[in-house]
């Protein structure tokens, strides 16, 4: 039963949240600060979500094939690759890697 309280307040919270943020007057959205911290705050949390999903097993750090998908990964977003090739080459050089490391 304590499951179906946290849904339902995980819920209400959520809804709670979407509905504050379309009260916000429009004057506040328009400021500057607001636009760029709206800009660049979705990016730092992927790249803060990225990181620990690549660098991290429970409490500990780790540095496996992970990290090696991240790399090639990075370097087809340098070489400007397309979206669905990015993933391809972090999928193939992540399987490959654990295929040669076991």
């Amino acid at each position: 039963m304590n499951v179906w309280i946290a849904i339902a307040v995980t819920a209400v919270g959520c809804y709670a949240v979407k509905l504050i943020g379309l009260l916000v007057p429009a004057g506040a959205l328009e400021r500057p600060v607001v636009k760029r911290l709206a800009a660049l705050l979705p990016v730092a949390l992927l790249a803060a979500l990225t990181a620990q999903q690549t660098f991290a097993d429970g409490r500990v750090l780790v540095l496996d094939a992970r990290a090696a998908g991240l790399a090639a990964a990075a370097v087809a977003l340098v070489l400007r690759a397309p979206f669905l090739v990015v993933v391809a080459v972090a999928v193939a050089v992540t399987a490959g890697m654990r295929a040669l490391t076991g």
